[in-house]
């Protein structure tokens, strides 16, 4: 359950405040929110009505693919009083997400190696530390307590990936930032790797104007992150000019123009939220990545700015930063269970880990040219080979066959 109270029937504080006071009210927000890890915060109206058409086409082209709960909630991703009644601002939040040991001169050139060591297990940064769903719903709980504190119970609900909330929509209107060609939220002082959080309130703050330029910016799977955000009809990349890296590297070519991702191609959606056999002809072209992706931001100009995160729940652990694909495979479902409590990762499950794996130890098996090397790949794939999941020795057998094929 998202952090909340009744926001149906308006509150005494929705009403008392005047414009000096909700002025006042909305500074402090901006001040509570750096205490608490967030990078940046923005108060937006509920208007979404430019996003509707843009939502509709893409549901309806089926670009969400086996996520029926994106279809299940219609618009009421681009309506926020629909889905919350009695909402009249959205504060949204971003957190940066990047460890906060990181090399900022080198992480990226270090990301882009290991992606191209076929026996590397390769784990989208934001998902190596602790479940982002936990620590950003908890932190926006705490601004939320900090606001009652100041101006008594008031009507909210709190999200963070974990509803249907056009989250990078908001965001821009909030001037967090403006939409990227990959659809992921970017910022001129923090590139997109942080995660996004909201509030809807029955207070009606002063907003902040969309904002594209980041003027408002001191200082993000985007789910999105893990998420796959749609083109939702307010194409704002004006900062990204002719660059168009983020879609000649995907590896699936899943950003099918600027602005637009079909997740039915995407390596996040595939090895995340796609719950069968993933399709043949895309698991050559996934190589390493066994849990997200992250090309489209590591190769965005933008990022060279990412900063890294004031809090300790982002840094890896279980070496989810080094492993190699014959360590990580080798898990039982214990192991799995145990090692990854607290993480995003879990709640795919150990079946679709494997499986995930088991394509990547195929595609190492491929392209490693020496022998010594391989046997370990084809040992650890032939331990599974007998799986008593019928997904995981589909995808062991594939693997296996993948040996001798040429790269």
């Amino acid at each position: 359950m998202s952090p909340s109270r009744d926001i149906a029937t308006p509150s005494a504080a929705a009403s008392t405040l005047d414009q000096q006071g909700l002025a006042s009210l909305a500074m402090q927000i901006r001040v509570w929110a750096r205490e608490l890890g967030f990078a940046h915060v923005g108060i937006t109206d509920i208007d979404l009505s430019h996003a509707e058409a843009g939502l509709q086409q893409w549901l309806d082209d089926g670009c969400h693919g086996d996520m029926d709960y994106m279809a299940a909630h219609g618009m009421k991703r681009a309506r926020p009083a629909e889905l919350v009644p009695g909402t009249v601002r959205v504060i949204s939040a971003r957190m940066n997400y990047l460890p906060s040991d990181t090399d900022l001169a080198q992480w990226r050139k270090r990301e882009m190696a290991r992606a191209d060591m076929p026996g590397e297990a390769v784990v989208s940064i934001y998902a190596r530390g602790r479940d982002y769903h936990k620590v950003v719903r908890n932190r926006l709980q705490q601004l939320a307590d900090r606001i009652t504190q100041a101006i008594g119970p008031f009507g909210y609900r709190a999200f963070t990936d974990s509803a249907p909330v056009l989250e990078v929509e908001l965001a821009q209107k909030a001037g967090l930032g403006w939409r990227g060609k990959h659809t992921l939220l970017l910022s001129r002082d923090a590139g997109s790797l942080f995660f996004l959080g909201e509030i809807f309130v029955d207070v009606p703050l002063p907003v902040d104007g969309d904002d594209s330029d980041d003027r408002h910016d001191g200082h993000e799977d985007g789910s999105g992150h893990d998420g796959v955000h749609p083109n939702t009809g307010m194409d704002r990349g004006e900062h990204c000019g002719q660059c168009r890296r983020c879609l000649d590297v995907c590896p699936t070519g899943a950003i099918t123009e600027a602005f637009r991702v079909d997740a039915r191609l995407c390596v996040s959606y595939l090895t995340i939220e796609h719950k069968g056999a993933i399709p043949e002809p895309l698991r050559a072209r996934m190589g390493n990545r066994i849990y997200g992706c992250d090309d489209c931001q590591l190769y965005c100009p933008w990022n060279k700015f990412a900063q890294p995160s004031p809090l300790p729940d982002f840094a890896p652990r279980n070496k989810l930063d080094s492993a190699s694909l014959v360590e990580l495979f080798a898990w039982t479902e214990t192991e799995f269970m145990d090692r990854l409590a607290g993480s995003p990762i879990r709640r795919i499950g150990h079946e679709r880990w494997l499986r995930n794996l088991a394509v990547g130890l195929g595609n190492a098996l491929r392209e490693t040219p020496d022998a010594d090397a391989r046997l370990p790949m084809r040992d650890a794939l032939l331990a599974r080979r007998d799986h008593p999941s019928a997904l995981v020795r589909e995808h062991v057998e594939w693997a296996l066959a993948q040996e001798g094929v040429p790269v």
